[in-house]
This record gives structure tokens, sequence and C-alpha cells, in this order.
């Protein structure tokens, strides 16, 4: 049965070409907005808000199109796309930009299509600050996530700021947590980013899993484990797109984020994550089955049981 509840995901679609020890990839399938729509899929119906250059291969938008995606928010316009490329450090743990080419993107002004503006579930992924907030005001009360960088913390914080007391859930990563917060230690630094606005604060850390705050508790997620990563490249972007993906399903509203909801999607997120990096670029979400999501849901569950005595 397909989804039928609406998610609205803003961000970046792009051409990457990636090098991990395990092999490279040039002007492959990417970008923020890509990664996060393709792993909510399973969960609800996403709705792509992005922009390409007209040298965007016309395979890629059909690919997305098959896989369900809604892209009437995807502006084709007169230029060369976002590209970006990148080598990982031999452990997968560093990425080293090589080459950021910002094309159309650079331009970018999100276009709301009026089908999506009733959506209960709407993710920003890292782009301006300025361009999220618009995007927050043209939608009729959704449930909001979003996600940032250090660039937009440094250059833009009172923008952010600004997104932060809209948004319903903010996700970082441990040292955007810290840079904003000012704040070393993780859970001091989860504090003040509920006091900045949302309701829960999403600490992602890589390998290390990730970290859920709420104002009444705290809960740990690890990762599901992968024996082999073959390019890391949108794991965040796909643990949010299944975080967000199964609030939608569960048609969560703004006033019951409870923390075992929240537990629950951070798992969700943990698992589809690993078919990301499994495999290069969007490959292993591609691939992702809804029974093998399951399977990996119960292992992850076994791994933090803990026996009663």
């Amino acid at each position: 049965m397909k989804p039928k509840e609406e998610m609205v995901v803003v961000g970046s679609v792009a051409l990457d070409t990636v090098e991990t020890v395990h092999g490279k990839r040039r002007e492959a399938l990417g970008g923020a907005a890509v990664y996060c729509s393709l792993a909510s899929r399973y969960f609800a119906r996403p709705m792509m808000i992005g922009v390409v250059g007209t040298d965007f291969p016309k395979r890629y938008l059909t690919l997305v199109r098959r896989t369900g995606i809604d892209t009437e928010g995807v502006q084709q316009v007169a230029g060369e796309s976002f590209r970006w490329a990148g080598k990982y450090s031999p452990d997968g743990n560093v990425a080293h930009t090589l080459e950021t080419r910002l094309g159309v993107f650079s331009e970018f002004k999100p276009r709301v299509p009026d089908s999506y503006r009733s959506a209960k579930v709407l993710f920003l992924a890292n782009i301006d600050p300025e361009l999220q907030f618009h995007v927050l005001t043209r939608m009729n009360g959704a449930l909001s996530g979003g996600d940032t960088m250090n660039f937009w913390i440094s250059q833009k914080r009172a923008h952010l700021l600004k997104v932060l007391r809209r948004l319903h859930l903010m996700f970082l990563n441990d040292q955007e947590a810290r840079m904003l917060t000012g704040e070393h230690n993780l859970i001091k630094a989860a504090r003040g980013l509920l006091r900045m606005g949302p309701r829960a604060a999403v600490v992602k850390k890589g390998e290390h899993g990730s970290m859920i705050c709420t104002d009444s508790s705290f809960r740990f997620c690890p990762p599901h484990p992968v024996q082999v990563v073959k390019d890391p490249t949108g794991a965040g972007d796909s643990y949010a797109g299944a975080f967000m993906g199964y609030l939608a399903q569960k048609k969560i509203r703004p006033d019951r984020l409870t923390p075992d909801l929240l537990a629950c999607a951070s798992a969700y997120g943990s698992v589809v994550s690993s078919f990301t990096v499994q495999s290069f670029g969007v490959g292993g979400l591609l691939s992702m089955k809804w029974p093998l999501i399951l399977q990996r849901l119960k292992t992850l569950r076994r791994l933090v049981h803990l026996p009663s005595k």
C-alpha cells in the first residue's frame, strides 16, 4: 500500500563526484533533497522542492519520479546544475571537498506549489536560512523539521535563529550543535537548542548514532551496524528523511512529539541510513525494500535490549 500522508522536502538536487577507498563515481544523482525524499518514500508521499540546470540528466528526473516522488516543486532553469566533488578519508569519517560549483543553486528561490501547502510535514534540508523561513511561512501549519551547517551558523546566525523559533524539530551534527550553542557538552548543547525554539533537538553523531532531546527526556539511538561503508554521502539526510517520514505516517501533531515516538522515528532513521552507506550515491536507497527495513529494525532492537537482571 502506498503512503498517503504528504511530506514536503526542500533542498539541493545535485550531481556528485565521490571517491572513497572502495571506488569512485562521477556526476551521480545526489543532493540533500534527493536523499531525504528517497529515504522517506516508504513512510510518506515526498513532494520535492529544488532547482536544476538545463544540463541535468533527464534520466535522473525520470528515475526520481518513478520512485513516487512528486517533482512539481523542482524548477529547471537556464544554467549549470549544482555539482559537488569530494574524497573521503580511509575510515570514511571525514569528507574533503575537492570542488563545489553552485551553478543555478546559487540563485535558488524556492517555489511552493499550491498543491504542497497543505502537506502535514515539512523538512528543510541544509539551505540558506532565509530561504528556509520563506518556505516555512508558505506552509499551512505543517510539522516542521530542519537542518543547517557551520557556514550558516557563522554567517547567518540571526536568520537561523529566526527559523529555529518556528521549527518543531532541529537536526544538527555534534559539531554544529556545539558551535550554535557554545556548549561543549552535548547534553547541555541539546538543552540549549531547545531554548532557541524547537520542541525536540536531534543531534547526529555519525557512526556513533544519535541523541534525541526534549524538555522531559533524553534518548540515544545506535546506528544499525554496517560492515562495509562504501559511501557516507547523504547518510544524515537519509536519517532525517526516514525520521520525518515516520512522523508523517503516524500523523503526528507538533504537540504530540512524545519521547517514544521520537525514539521510534530515530530507529527508522538509523536503519534507512544504513542502506545509504552500503552503496555509492542513492543506489542503496533505490534497492531498499520494506521487508528489509523491518528486518534491520528487529536487529537494531535486539542490539539495545537490556536484560532485567
